[in-house]
């Protein structure tokens, strides 16, 4: 009875919007160098006019109704209540798939992947614990082995499916490898569209064309990219005051990692909508969770895991492989560390596949499954 789930919808109160625009309107903005826009951050003219549509315009009660369109729940897991929503497959005999997000995102990221996966699976989504609503103030931080522990109880022993597939992108991969690693029994597949792989691999002697452009790519990404990383694994708490008191400050936090991790070529909005944007940004906001949030980085700072060497993933893996995703190992690391199964080239597309290429994601998932049920 412990594990019984709850049905929830989401409901923010009026005031908590009132006080969201009266914020907006009376944000103090920073001047910007005279450099080119994004080059050293969130660019000035563009979050102003994401300020001025998330206080005028931005409509959250349809959004907020769109997410309790889907069947949403809580149940209680390791002293935590842990959000998620279960969609039941509409064809024969769907096979169970939990998808998990990263930072800086959330469920909505699914929002339209949900649809086109209940085709042929049942999609359980959770809410990454510390992450929008799987958190309440002063609950206990997890780090992604715990949680790849409770998924695996959320799966199994809460909604009694003994078999399932995993997929997921940024610390959903981790927690998919994790699954894999944990608990293979339980699991069919795996389906990534990051891999994590370790950072400090040592090339072969004699490395092919592609791991040395990978090598290339990750130093140029560990050299610009990676301020986010260091502060929230370091020192998270000092930079939770800000983006917890500013809705604008929370904007160009998120934003820029929109626009530097999407395949958009400079034109975000190609991508990802302003409404998308701020939905995502609005369900960090309003549960008051970019802090806990950080908690993952702060662990993989301080306990850090990967795959260790001579480790290897036994489950059955395929790897969606999109050209705008922020690391990008070749094929030839990915056999290394898994039972590589499957392995696409994707056409286009960034670190947020499931909005930015929702259809393609899907049928790679889908094909990938079809052999494994």
């Amino acid at each position: 009875m412990k594990h019984t789930p709850r049905p929830f919808t989401l409901h923010v109160p009026d005031a908590d919007i009132a006080d969201l625009r009266r914020r907006l309107l009376t944000t103090r903005w920073p001047d910007e160098p005279p450099l080119p826009p994004w080059s050293t951050g969130t660019s000035l003219a563009y979050l102003k006019e994401v300020a001025a549509y998330w206080g005028s315009h931005f409509d959250w009660r349809l959004w907020e109704s769109k997410l309790n369109g889907f069947r949403q729940f809580t149940v209680p897991i390791d002293g935590i209540d842990v959000h998620f929503i279960h969609e039941p497959g509409r064809g024969p005999n769907p096979l169970p798939l939990l998808i998990s997000h990263g930072w800086p995102g959330s469920v909505f990221e699914f929002h339209k992947l949900i649809g086109l996966l209940t085709e042929d699976f049942t999609v359980v989504a959770p809410s990454l614990p510390g992450y929008g609503l799987s958190f309440k103030p002063g609950q206990e931080r997890f780090d992604i082995q715990r949680i790849a522990d409770l998924y695996a109880v959320l799966m199994s022993d809460v909604l009694g499916y003994s078999r399932f597939g995993a997929q997921g992108g940024d610390w959903g991969a981790f927690i998919a490898s994790l699954l894999a690693l944990r608990h293979p029994q339980r699991l069919a597949g795996i389906h990534l569209n990051l891999l994590a792989v370790r950072r400090d691999g040592i090339l072969p002697d004699r490395p092919t064309r592609e791991e040395a452009a990978f090598l290339a790519q990750l130093n140029a990404f560990l050299k610009e990219e990676t301020g986010y990383q260091w502060i929230q694994g370091t020192k998270p708490q000092t930079l939770a005051y800000a983006l917890n008191d500013s809705p604008a400050g929370l904007a160009a936090w998120i934003v820029e990692k929109f626009y530097s991790w999407t395949d958009s070529h400079g034109d975000l909005e190609s991508r990802v909508s302003k409404d998308a944007l701020l939905t995502n940004i609005m369900l960090y906001w309003v549960t008051q969770t970019v802090n806990s949030s950080f908690w993952l980085y702060y662990q993989m700072r301080h306990h850090p895991w990967r795959l260790g060497r001579g480790e290897r993933i036994s489950v059955p893996t395929a790897v969606a492989a999109f050209p705008g995703e922020i690391i990008r190992p070749p094929r030839e690391w990915a056999a290394r560390v898994c039972n590589l199964q499957r392995w696409t080239p994707m056409a286009a597309g960034g670190h947020f596949a499931a909005l930015e290429e929702p259809q393609a994601l899907v049928e790679d998932i889908r094909a990938f499954y079809r052999e494994l049920r």
